[in-house]
Parts: structure tokens; sequence; C-alpha cells
């Protein structure tokens, strides 16, 4: 059973844009449709989200700014065969 690889960045005002990715198991087999619809209806306008409530790493950069914002893009999701690195998993 493949893993869920979940990419997404963080970009700031200047459209600077750091990069990151977390690789869930996926006990229960979702489908990829299925996994990309359950997360895209839980997403801010369908592509933002805060980070730290989805219990993922921050991406902003170190010299942030108050023009800045504080949210994430999703990117995708895709099957792995890399291994998790994350103890949440997709069920």
């Amino acid at each position: 059973m493949p893993n869920i690889k979940f990419s997404y960045l963080y970009r700031d005002a200047g459209n600077y844009k750091n990069f990151g990715c977390i690789v869930f198991s996926n006990p229960a087999n979702l489908p990829l449709a299925v996994i990309d619809a359950n997360i895209k209806k839980h997403l801010i306008d369908g592509c933002w989200f805060y980070a730290e409530e989805w219990q993922l790493p921050d991406l902003r950069f170190a010299d942030t700014s108050y023009n800045d914002p504080t949210w994430h893009e999703f990117e995708r999701v895709e099957y792995t065969e890399l291994l998790p690195n994350t103890q949440l998993c997709l069920e």
C-alpha cells in the first residue's frame, strides 16, 4: 500500500517561496481522489490553510514581516514509496 505525499508551500508578500512535504501512511488505502477532495473541503477558499492548525511544520521564513501572510498553500497529494515522516496518518 503506497503512502501519501502531501506537498505544500509558504509564499511571502514578496512572492518568495519555501516548499515542504509530509509523507503520511495510508492504512485504509484511500484513493488519491478521495484524499484530495477531503483536503480541499477543509481549505480556505480551496487553497490555503494554517500549518499549526493542521499539525504540519511551519514553512514561514525566519525574517517575516507584518506584510507577510500567516497561511500556507496546498499544492497536491500523490502516492509515494517514501517512508512516513509523521505520526499522523490517513484513516
